[in-house]
């Protein structure tokens, strides 16, 4: 227990300093729970808290909040009081709990660079000795992320890709264009042809600022760097002053010069850069798969817009067809819960992270990390989704590089975009909050 507590305190520190600096970024949510210890609520009832990013207007968070009322219902002596905070602000509320040691019983947790303070510190229970609820369904690829010297602390729940070009048909077409193209070249002249044809070529919610470093940023360094190269940075074999990932951040520069983006791109969060597209104010969007919902399989002009995955580019070093993926949603359970609290937190994940939730989340569309067979009458966008990135992934940057970095590229890259600074300078300012 000493040598527990010595690693919590040795970490909370380091997590009080990356909430230093990301603090600017702000909290948030409608909170309604503490994340304390005391859950009862009279005689046998058990209060368990949740933190979770679910309130984008996306078919997966429908699902997820149908899911934990099931749960209730099936369980009316365990409540579970949700605290739904938005995603832009998500990490940063998760962080500063951490710091605090103030967590709630069940948190939706990233894979990666965002998970390790909390396992540094001690601050989630590691699910080892429950994995056979998951054996055979959930993919052992996709349970990595979650996992640290031989433990397990959290279970995904969907698949997701950051990086897809979605795309209108019908406007492309306008501006000479009856195929998406697949070289870096025949891209820039297409965004020319939409300017030239009075149409904005690209749609960019990036009032939150991980866009451009998610969904660009991703599949931009990969094609140019390597799918390795984040984690070689990491690892402090590579740097970010590399030319060739100099050479993806300036993909940024060039777009704004071109001035591919809508003038309010840093206005508009990531929601109402997708009703652009969907309103056809703009030719193209570059989000995740799970947006397909809304782009396609629940609309009824879905026809009307394709997908595609960024183009190959000359010289790169990535292969090309490659999207840039990663198992999110992962389901984690506080350490240290009283012995009513964790029973109830273990009833909770074998009951939501389940075939059931997997089926329901297939149903509408979104990608999952588990084997299911996949029905025939699911929607055809999810088949052509699923071809489009079958050819394997790369790592999503904020995957792979810690936050405090993270969130200084993603400053960088905004002020890219309304003319300050350069593409050497975002690349060497990254690298110093690096730390390395």
């Amino acid at each position: 227990m000493k040598k527990g507590k010595t690693a919590r305190v040795t970490m909370l520190s380091t997590l009080v300093a990356v909430m230093a600096f990301v603090s600017a970024c702000g909290g948030g949510g409608n909170s309604e729970g503490n994340g304390g210890e005391s859950g009862s609520g009279g005689g046998d009832q058990v209060t368990l808290t949740m933190m979770h990013p679910w309130t984008a207007p996306n078919p997966d968070n429908d699902v997820y909040k149908a899911r934990i009322a099931a749960f209730e219902e099936a369980n009316p002596g365990i409540k579970i009081e949700q605290d739904s905070v938005a995603a832009a602000q998500y990490k940063t509320k998760l962080f500063t709990q951490a710091a605090a040691n103030n967590l709630a019983d069940i948190n939706v947790v990233w894979p990666g660079a965002d998970l390790d303070p909390l396992v540094n510190g001690n601050l989630l229970h590691p699910l080892n000795d429950y994995m056979d609820n998951w054996d055979g369904l959930v993919r052992e690829g996709s349970l990595v992320g979650y996992s640290k010297n031989d433990n397990q602390y959290a279970i995904p729940t969907k698949q997701n890709f950051v990086d897809i070009i979605y795309y209108n048909k019908e406007l492309l077409a306008q501006a000479g264009h009856d195929t998406f193209p697949d070289t870096y070249e025949g891209f820039i002249t297409m965004i020319q042809d939409l300017k030239a044809a009075g149409i904005t070529p690209i749609s960019l919610g990036n009032k939150e600022k991980w866009p451009l470093q998610s969904s660009y940023m991703s599949v931009l360094t990969q094609r140019f760097a390597g799918a390795d190269f984040l984690q070689k940075v990491v690892d402090g074999e590579a740097d970010f002053n590399d030319p060739q990932f100099v050479k993806a951040v300036a993909v940024i520069d060039e777009l704004t010069k071109l001035e591919a983006f809508n003038v309010d791109a840093n206005n508009m969060d990531s929601v109402q850069a997708q009703d652009y597209l969907i309103q056809g104010k703009a030719a193209m969007h570059i989000s995740s798969a799970t947006v397909d919902g809304r782009i396609r399989i629940n609309n009824e002009e879905g026809d009307k817009f394709g997908i595609a995955l960024f183009p190959a580019v000359e010289g790169g070093a990535g292969e090309p067809g490659i999207a840039a993926g990663v198992s999110q949603f992962g389901i984690a359970i506080k350490s240290e819960l009283d012995q009513a609290k964790h029973d109830a937190a273990l009833k909770f994940m074998e009951y939501f992270v389940s075939e059931d939730l997997y089926k329901d989340l297939t149903s509408v569309g979104i990608m999952i990390p588990a084997d299911i067979e996949i029905p025939e009458d699911a929607s055809p966008y999810l088949k052509e989704m699923m071809e489009l990135t079958s050819k394997g992934s790369t790592p999503v940057f904020d995957a792979v590089i810690p936050t405090a970095a993270a969130k200084e590229f993603e400053n960088g890259l905004q002020a890219l975009t309304v003319g300050r600074g350069t593409p050497e300078g975002v690349a060497q300012d990254t690298q110093n909050a690096l730390g390395q």
